[in-house]
């Protein structure tokens, strides 16, 4: 059978958009696959024949396919999450061709309307997830070698993530150094944490501890400093962006609803990282370093810096201890009250005063001023510093139809009026673009159904990726499709 390959004799309607609007398109979220073949072979120079016997039997995300090997009785007894299965477009072979083939994605992405992308191959994004440290980091090395020879030709307009290992800042900045100095890799992907095991439940045996674990983020209570490799980043000039899922986490864990389980995984995983950034008080160690989190959307960005100054508000140190320290209730006032309105109900038993209301000293231990600001590290002293400490650093990738959008563009509703740095991140290559080439289409129908404005697609589109890719490395796009483009885009910022 063969196939004929989509030329259409006139642009597509994605093509059309963007030649109308004038500016160019960055999608800084397409999905490839890996040829596993050829992957094989890099993991054999890299780490020999014993390893990729070991890799074949446990590919990155294989323990997700578990479910489909266990009874029903098996399933409920482990809670095993059931895992989705729908994660490619079948329907129409040269879309699905066009994911694994770089020739092709490169031939075919100016159809989407799209003049630059950033490409995360599949298993480059579960292979820093991978427990063994041998397995890996020789993985998360094959795959970044070979991502940068198969793509180093089409570098005008493709340029794929580099896999870091964070299990260590050791192991990740090793790799960082790899990837930027060696192979000329300039966008990176780090893992939205590492699931470590709780010591006190080690006894129980590995069973146990496999599944009794706690979450590291990299930034508050954090195992390690993963200073030296933020400051590694900022000296390689590379942007850190994560695509991590939550999937298997608690409240994604159904046995029998993919779709359950699947709902805002991405969102949840990201806004766990976002916040331990935050909170640990990266953004104010590193004021020029900037994060992108990726198919996760932009609302719950949106909600969560609103969310993080409105607890600042209600919740910083001077005003907790204003107005609900325990220590400044004045009992007296308090048990004069129950007097007079507790009636028979209270009568002869003041002695339990406070209990209900959590006053009694025994229930808090004495408070220490130096833990009482939970907003001392992100360096929080006035509702500006939530403003700059956040929306200066965070970037939220969001496909090209998502219209939750406009809440990061709201800008009536959101403090101080400014938008959430949104762009667009389209997913090209998973189930829910089933044709590649309608991703610039589908973003200005966010502009005719008047959900976003002309202006906010402009920043969607095109100014918020130039701003955070250009934001280390000045550079970023020299040589590419766009080069004219960013440069223009920097000397309009340098005026």
């Amino acid at each position: 059978m063969t196939i004929a390959l989509d030329r259409p004799t006139q642009k597509t309607k994605s093509a059309q958009i963007r030649e109308q609007l004038g500016y160019p398109i960055i999608d800084t979220d397409v999905h490839t696959q890996e040829f596993e073949p050829a992957v094989l072979d890099y993991l054999e120079q890299v780490a020999g024949s014993a390893i990729v016997e070991r890799f074949k039997e446990h590919l990155p995300g294989a323990s997700r396919f578990k479910w489909y090997k266990q009874t029903w009785e098996e399933r409920f007894a482990y809670r095993t999450n059931r895992p989705n299965w729908w994660g490619r477009p079948t329907k129409n072979t040269l879309n699905l061709a066009t994911i694994s083939l770089p020739k092709l994605l490169h031939e075919r992405l100016q159809q989407s309307g799209t003049d630059f992308a950033v490409v995360y191959p599949n298993l480059a994004t579960m292979a820093p997830n991978i427990g063994n440290e041998e397995m890996r980091r020789a993985v998360c090395r094959a795959l970044n070698i070979y991502h940068a020879d198969i793509f180093r030709p089409y570098a005008d307009r493709l340029t794929p993530i580099a896999a870091i290992p964070m299990h260590t800042p050791q192991e990740a900045i090793e790799e960082l150094e790899y990837a930027v100095k060696v192979l000329g890799l300039k966008t990176i992907q780090i893992p939205g944490y590492v699931r470590r095991p709780i010591p006190a439940f080690e006894k129980y045996g590995k069973e146990v501890t496999n599944e009794v674990v706690w979450i590291d983020n990299f930034g508050i209570d954090s195992e390690y400093d993963y200073d030296p490799f933020w400051a590694k980043c900022v000296e390689l000039k590379v942007v850190p962006t994560t695509h991590a899922s939550s999937q298997g986490w608690t409240t994604q864990r159904s046995v029998t609803n993919a779709q359950y389980n699947h709902i805002n995984h991405f969102a949840f995983a990201a806004e766990a990282l976002c916040k331990s950034l935050f909170f640990g008080g990266v953004t104010r160690r590193f004021p020029t370093l900037k994060f992108a989190f990726m198919e996760g959307g932009a609302a719950w960005g949106a909600s969560l810096y609103a969310d993080i100054l409105w607890h600042w508000e209600t919740r910083n140190k001077e005003h907790l201890l204003k107005n609900n320290n325990p220590a400044i209730l004045d009992r007296e006032a308090l048990k004069e009250l129950y007097i007079r309105y507790g009636g028979e109900l209270v009568r002869d038993r003041l002695d339990g005063l406070g209990d209900g209301l959590g006053f009694h000293s025994q229930h808090f231990a004495p408070l220490d001023p130096g833990e009482l600001d939970e907003f001392a590290d992100a360096g929080i002293e006035k509702p500006e510093d939530v403003r700059d400490r956040f929306l200066n650093h965070f970037y939220f990738g969001t496909e090209s139809d998502d219209t939750r959008v406009a809440q990061a563009f709201n800008r009536a509703a959101l403090p101080f009026g400014e938008r959430v740095k949104a762009f667009l991140g389209s997913d090209s290559g998973h189930w829910d673009v089933p044709d590649i080439t309608t991703v610039t289409a589908n973003a200005y129908a966010l502009v005719e159904g008047e959900i976003i404005t002309e202006d906010d697609l402009r920043y969607f589109l095109s100014i918020h990726p130039l701003e955070l890719y250009t934001s280390l490395n000045r550079d970023f796009f020299k040589g590419t499709a766009i080069e004219q483009q960013a440069e223009e885009y920097l000397a309009s910022v340098d005026r």
